[in-house]
């Protein structure tokens, strides 16, 4: 069987949940001798836009579309043909028997049935994107969730979304790959530090304009209707990892019986490395708190360091907070998790590797993820379970399915400053809690078990293809 994975970005350079979890599945299913390769996006202002490059990753082939994000229209985000036909001449060259889609923003909709044509095609569902344009979160700009999919709301939201390059970008882009292609000299890093510096990047594309937004929420309207049609005609099996986001797509109109609720597991030969040095709470020393995960609004990093000065001095005398991650798309919102992590004796780092995360699991004594978005199945979630490490999670979607299912650990009403302050004093103090987690608590799936149901859908979905 040759599967291939496709997603919207992959390691090494992206290190957020989604690749790698669509990393980690590639990884199990070399292990078991499945031919596997992966076709994903990537934004490199150092390259042609439109160009293909081939790498290997530990072992996986992997084909990288180069997306600089040069749309001529909004509708270029979910139709994009210069995606399509990249990805058309992949299928062709590589006649997998199963496309299993991870994500498919940067790519475009119709890649689903250029795979249906020729393989067995499957979706996990790592977020909303399929129902929200703006990065799959269905989180309003003011912060709101949308809990019911308004379009002329999503027209004034992505109004004030920067979803392309500018002019100025495009052109610099260009000069840089001209740059790189004839002197070997790659100034991308630089230009985007000066851009920083100067004030040109922005996170938005400014305040709304209402004719800007009526014309958006006829392009959004469009483009439900495509993905949706899309979804219902091309793919065989929608694979969700939590309930919540099951239930969040079958109101959207997906048939409940197109969809299977598969539990995200973790890589258990790596944690075995790093056993657990004390059970969670245990002895006298500092507890350790941390937080790992992207340094976003969305994941609320700035949320715990203001929650943290709100504990009792005795308490945090007693404890550390650390928080590692990356925040290159929110500079400023990363300057202002500094400045707050240091009034209050917090410690700010970069991003783990796959070992220093096992490592860094294995010893705290607490994972807190402060998110103001419906979470999913976040995989550092998924990792601390199978550290045994105990969890304060806010009181949103997946995350708090997860907790509610198993004695793993606690919830927060999310967003709120003064509740997190108060569970987490609640935990701290008191150790004998802590170490009451997970007591009792069935074994957690594995990514083997994981990849082992996958493997079922895509034999499951080969069969039906030839009906």
């Amino acid at each position: 069987m040759r599967v291939l994975l496709v997603a919207h970005n992959y390691p090494p350079a992206h290190t957020a949940g989604v690749e790698q979890h669509t990393a980690q599945v590639a990884r199990e299913l070399v292990r078991r001798g499945v031919a596997v390769d992966v076709f994903c996006a990537e934004k490199d202002i150092a390259r042609s836009d439109g160009q293909l490059v081939e790498r290997e990753h530990e072992g996986v082939r992997v084909f990288e579309f180069t997306n600089n994000l040069a749309y001529e229209s909004f509708r270029q985000t979910w139709r994009f043909p210069a995606a399509l036909e990249t990805f058309a001449r992949v299928l062709e060259r590589l006649r997998p028997d199963v496309v299993h889609f991870q994500h498919l923003m940067y790519l475009s909709s119709e890649c689903l049935a250029a795979a249906r044509a020729q393989a067995a095609c499957v979706f996990t569902l790592h977020d909303y994107w399929l129902q929200c344009a703006r990065f799959g979160q269905r989180l309003h700009p003011d912060g709101s969730h949308c809990a019911t999919i308004d379009l002329a709301r999503c027209g004034d939201c992505m109004a004030s979304f920067k979803f392309r390059q500018g002019a100025m970008e495009r052109v610099a882009g260009r000069w840089i790959a001209d740059v790189r292609k004839s002197f070997g000299v790659d100034l991308s890093a630089s230009a985007k530090q000066a851009a920083r510096k100067l004030g040109l990047v922005r996170s938005g594309a400014g305040a709304p304009d209402a004719g800007r937004a009526a014309a958006l929420s006829e392009d959004l309207r469009e483009r439900e209707a495509t993905l949706r049609e899309a979804v219902l005609r091309d793919v065989q099996r929608l694979i969700a990892p939590s309930r919540f986001l099951l239930e969040r797509m079958v109101e959207w109109g997906i048939p409940r019986e197109r969809l299977e609720l598969v539990r995200m597991g973790a890589e258990v030969d790596r944690f075995a490395a790093f056993p657990r040095a004390r059970a969670a709470g245990a002895g006298e020393g500092p507890l350790r708190v941390v937080f790992l995960g992207t340094f976003a609004p969305h994941k609320a990093p700035l949320l715990l360091a203001q929650a943290w000065g709100e504990l009792p001095p005795a308490l945090r005398q007693n404890a550390t907070l650390e928080f590692f991650g990356s925040g290159a798309h929110y500079p400023d919102y990363v300057d202002e998790l500094r400045s707050a992590a240091a009034a209050v004796g917090a410690r700010v780092e970069g991003v783990l590797t796959r070992d220093g995360v096992a490592r860094t699991m294995t010893s705290a004594d607490l994972l807190v993820m402060p998110s103001v978005w419906w979470e999913n199945a976040p995989l550092v979630l998924i990792e601390a379970v199978e550290a045994r490490t105990p969890i304060l999670v806010s009181e949103l979607g997946g995350m708090a399915e997860y907790v509610h299912e198993r004695p793993c650990g606690a919830t927060f009403r999310a967003g709120d400053r003064a509740d997190l302050a108060a569970k987490l004093g609640e935990l701290l103090a008191d150790r004998a809690r802590l170490r009451g987690f997970y007591a009792g608590a069935a074994p957690a799936p594995t990514m083997a078990d994981n990849v082992e149901r996958m493997r079922a859908i895509y034999v499951e979905a080969l069969a039906s293809r030839g009906r």
